[in-house]
């Protein structure tokens, strides 16, 4: 085998081991990116509704007071505004959802699913958790959710303490079935929303495949500009030294003289040649007669 293809096929190792180490780290990276911009884009959302739930708290809910007295209005609820408002987001983004899942609601709608309640176990098996953040399919692909516990306050109990006690335009309402016998500072809920990972991961793919290419694309061409260097500066020197010095072996003295070529270890390579081809030449005239 020559030199070429050793050192060919030593550098095209080389190459495939750099793109395949690099292609790794690229994915990786780009999928913990993604990853992150996701769960960046679910906290602006549950931080959103937590200040939906401010204001109409703050805001809304002593307006209505006095009108609360005669009949109940659920949007003076700031865990319904909450709802509301992202309600009115899924009607161009179905995607994404938010929801104040609990286990005992007094709106059905509110009810936690499976694997919603397993979250809100999660909270109260671990009173320190603040939040949960995992992963789950979806018919519209794999999506994020972030959880955070909802936690029964004092002013709750007003509405979902003892039936007896709570607002009668609430019964009314909804009934004295669903949504009381809460306790201060219980995890009766969490709030949850899932923003979906396809998209990103989508992206990222796109990222990845066109780094992919560009490294590709530029190991070729290093590829391709060392064999140029190797042949210009190193084999193509070595080539005419190499046919003049197997002709001077045979015995031709009419060989022409060698040439001043390359530089450091090639340019000490010839100058032994020509060193070499002199004392041939002055061994030969001792041996003529």
């Amino acid at each position: 085998m020559s030199i070429l293809l050793r050192i060919n096929a030593a550098l095209g190792a080389a190459f495939v081991l750099a793109l395949l180490a690099s292609g790794l780290v690229c994915k990786l990276t780009l999928e913990s990116n993604a990853r992150r911009e996701v769960l960046a884009e679910a906290a602006l959302m549950m931080d959103s509704a937590i200040a939906m739930r401010a204001y109409t708290a703050n805001q809304i809910e002593p307006l209505l007071v006095e009108h609360l007295k005669n009949e109940f209005l659920p949007q003076s609820v700031p865990f319904y505004a909450a709802t509301q408002n992202f309600l009115k987001l899924r009607e161009r983004h179905p995607q994404y959802s938010y929801k104040e899942a609990t286990l005992n609601p007094t709106n059905p709608r509110d009810r936690a699913t499976d694997w919603e309640s397993d979250i809100i176990q999660r909270f109260r098996n671990d009173p320190t958790a603040q939040q949960v953040v995992g992963e789950r399919e979806t018919p519209m692909g794999p999506s994020l959710y972030l959880a955070r516990p909802i936690r029964a306050e004092a002013k709750c109990l007003t509405c979902h303490g003892l039936a007896a006690q709570a607002p009668r335009t609430e019964i009314a309402s909804y009934g004295s079935d669903n949504g009381f016998g809460w306790h201060e500072h219980e995890v009766v809920g969490a709030s949850v929303v899932s923003v979906p990972l396809s998209s990103a991961q989508a992206s990222s793919d796109r990222t990845w495949r066109t780094v992919m290419g560009s490294l590709a694309v530029l190991f070729l061409g290093l590829f391709v500009l060392t064999n140029v260097v190797l042949y210009l500066m190193v084999l193509r020197p070595l080539q005419r030294v190499t046919a003049i010095a197997d002709r001077l072996s045979v015995g031709d003295s009419s060989a022409p003289e060698f040439p001043a070529v390359g530089s450091g270890e090639i340019q000490q390579l010839v100058l032994a040649f020509v060193r070499m081809r002199k004392s041939l030449a002055k061994a030969m005239q001792l041996l003529e007669p």
